[in-house]
């Protein structure tokens, strides 16, 4: 092609946006009577429907394209027409609301920018010569974690497929506890303490890099068990481009979080799905992935010339990739699970998780705003920037969770507009987002879970965010606890307390809604707009109570449904061919022929068929049902135990398809199943509260201590 046909092609291109653009501008700000409106509206969610026939690419740009074009119309009116002109009640609150519209809308449409054309990348191979391979040290950062969690995360790293000689596993105890330096002894790995917890693991790891020399950098939270292929699914990108500071890989969980778990909600996509399915996909094609803290790849070089781990946030591993990103160095993202760790067991650890992360990205943009400063392109700069502002939702998520009580309790108007006007240009903006997200993102986050996740954490990010764009320095680094036990079911009350507040003042908004529909008070159209709102928020509010339910978790290891070939070796040298059904660092259940019947606590051996070895375990039996067979381990060796955590997580495609089971997302099958574990979860809150006076906390483990 010459230069001036590629010239002629970019001004006909231009042009035609242009146009384009403008003809969009006209169908935003064109007035029209409330009649046509509504067959406008009729007519977009016509088109989207057609469009959603079709699975291209081209179709879903469309239907991104429909969806911002009725948000815009939507904001267009909100801003030229329901905006009081002079000062009242009614002005100020009809302002707060019209605030978090604004934050709401500009967070869909960062999403959209997202998720719009994520990057899958593939593992490149790795050189056929050995000698070439780098040396590469893997950190296993700890503070308090109990051992039997970090032992299979050190076992694994000690087994990764990589030349002996070019391999060092150190484990890192800010705890410093004669138990771990012992293990780490057994075990052959390094083991390295430092005289203060300065900076928490940030500081840890950065005393680390001084006491070490690989090339490249693993890190493993504690509980993060690796894969035996990790070093060679990352490494090749890292060999293939020397600018190239990082790769980093999803953060799988075994276990399930405390929404899954408590909700029952096993086939819906579980709350962190959506950031390592979609967002880290989506902004690696513009060089902008995040750094996650745990199971990545990092250049030696790359983290010296920024200076090591960040320490002026509690968000660390963010903190450090924006740091790398300025520096020009480039980051990639490969969406293969190649470690596995636990969830957080209960839903205040998950909020207490949560708050550190809100408060550290509200630090970012205070002290290291992505907007400023040299080194960044436009789209990292807005891939940041959507990072950051996700952890402000709870100012706007509380204004909407108690919005319809303005009208319904003291009669303000804080729409200055008709109602039906309000349905006939707000309706196609809700309907064309949540159709335009159940298609982006219903493999990873089913419709409505966001505001449900939202509901969740408002009240408790809400004064942290705000509290460190004022003070930055404030706030300190919390370890999340893993890898406890509930003994029995139990209503967290403390953690449901707001959302207990807010269901009582939304059922008494519904409640003098009735009573003014009776008495003949009040606007029809306004009442019934402002109820339908407040029985909303109380079905999120119920999801939140019913995930405070803590339902019991009674083994201190979890299982995982894994299907391996075993035998069992009786005391009387009979041997039995059996399956494993589930296998833990615990136990394990076993599917043997039937006909055979095992006593209780009976002793024996199983051999578990893995990488072409076998390892006799010593067990004994739990209890048999049929041909299945529970048995636990009992006085496992450095070997057997080795053999056992490498049957159960070393395997290189472990975590492959763990999500295939998930149900596809339907929205209105997913509102009625969120109301329907919404008001269920209120009446178990309720059934709980009456059992005991009080709730039981979690054993054995304390809450995470901070640091």
């Amino acid at each position: 092609m010459s230069a001036a046909t590629a010239t002629r092609r970019a001004l006909f291109t231009g042009a035609a946006g242009l146009f384009a653009f403008a003809c969009l501008a006209v169908f935003v700000v064109t007035p029209l009577d409330l009649r046509t409106q509504f067959a406008l509206a009729g007519g977009t969610v016509t088109v989207a429907l057609l469009l959603g026939r079709s699975k291209t690419r081209l179709a879903t740009l469309a239907l991104i394209l429909v969806s911002i074009t009725a948000t815009a119309r939507y904001l267009f009116w909100r801003l030229s027409t329901t905006i009081g002109g002079e000062w009242s009640l009614d002005a100020v609150l009809g302002g707060m609301l019209l605030a978090a519209e604004l934050y709401s809308c500009a967070m869909l449409v960062l999403a959209y920018a997202q998720s719009v054309a994520g990057l899958r990348r593939k593992p490149v191979p790795m050189p056929d010569d050995l000698s070439s391979w780098p040396t590469v040290d893997v950190y296993v950062p700890t503070y308090n974690e109990p051992l039997e969690i970090v032992r299979a995360t050190v076992l694994a790293a000690s087994c990764i497929d990589w030349p002996a000689n070019r391999l060092r596993v150190y484990l890192l105890d800010d705890g410093r506890r004669d138990a771990f330096r012992d293990f780490a002894a057994e075990a052959g790995v390094g083991y390295i303490v430092r005289p203060d917890n300065k900076h928490a693991k940030a500081g840890n790891l950065n005393h680390a890099m001084k006491q070490t020399s690989g090339e490249y950098i693993a890190i493993f939270d504690c509980d993060h068990v690796p894969t035996r292929s990790f070093l060679q699914v990352c490494m090749g990108w890292l060999l293939r481009d020397p600018k190239l500071a990082l790769v980093q890989t999803p953060h799988h969980f075994y276990s399930p979080d405390p929404f899954t778990r408590n909700l029952g909600t096993f086939s819906v996509p579980g709350e962190s799905e959506l950031f390592y399915g979609v967002i880290q996909p989506g902004i690696d094609t513009w060089n902008a992935t995040f750094f996650c803290g745990s199971c990545a790849l990092l250049r030696r070089s790359a983290l010296k010339d920024v200076g090591g781990i960040a320490v002026e946030t509690v968000t660390e591993d963010a903190h450090t990739a924006l740091k790398m990103h300025r520096r020009g160095w480039g980051t990639a993202y490969l969406e293969v699970p190649q470690a596995a760790g636990l969830s957080t067991e209960t839903l205040s650890a998950h909020v207490g998780q949560r708050i550190r992360w809100a408060r550290g990205m509200a630090q970012i943009f205070r002290v290291d705003n992505p907007l400023f400063g040299r080194g960044l392109k436009p789209m990292q700069r807005i891939s940041y920037l959507a990072a950051m502002l996700h952890f402000f939702s709870g100012i706007p998520r509380l204004i909407f969770l108690l919005a319809p009580l303005a009208y319904l309790f003291f009669g303000r108007h804080i729409f200055n507009a008709l109602p039906l006007a309000a349905v006939a240009y707000g309706l196609p903006h809700l309907i064309h987002s949540t159709a335009c997200n159940a298609r982006i993102h219903g493999r990873f986050r089913h419709s409505f879970w966001s505001d449900v996740y939202e509901t969740c954490l408002a009240y408790y990010t809400a004064i942290p965010t705000t509290v460190a764009l004022f003070a930055p320095r404030a706030g300190t680094f919390n370890v999340t606890a893993k890898g406890g036990r509930i003994d029995r079911s139990f209503f967290d009350a403390r953690i449901a307390r707001p959302y207990l507040v807010l269901i009582l003042v939304n059922c008494a908004a519904i409640a003098a809604g009735f009573w003014k529909l009776r008495a003949g008070r009040g606007d029809l159209d306004s009442l019934a707009i402002n109820v339908t709102w407040a029985f909303y928020n109380l079905m999120l509010l119920g999801a939140c109570v019913a995930a405070a339910c803590e339902r019991p978790q009674v083994r201190v290891g979890n299982r995982v449904p894994l299907r391996l070939p075993a035998m069992v070796r009786l005391s009387d040298g009979r041997t039995l061919r059996g399956e494993t059904v589930d296998l833990g660092m615990a136990g394990a259940g076993i599917q043997l022929a039937k006909g055979f019947q095992l006593s209780e606590r009976e002793r024996i051996w199983v051999s578990l068929f893995s990488f072409g070895e076998e390892q006799p375990l010593p067990a004994e039996v739990i209890d048999q049902e049929g041909g299945a067979v529970r048995v636990r381990f009992v006085a496992l060796n450095l070997a057997q135990e080795t053999q056992l955590v490498q049957a159960l997580f070393s395997r290189a495609d472990a975590w492959i398809g763990w999500t295939d089971g998930h149900r596809r997302d339907k929205p209105l099958r997913t509102l009625s199943s969120i109301a329907r574990h919404g008001f269920a979860g209120m009446g178990r809150a309720l059934s709980l509260s009456l059992r005991r006076s009080r709730p039981l906390a979690p054993n054995p483990r304390p809450a995470a201590s901070l640091r």
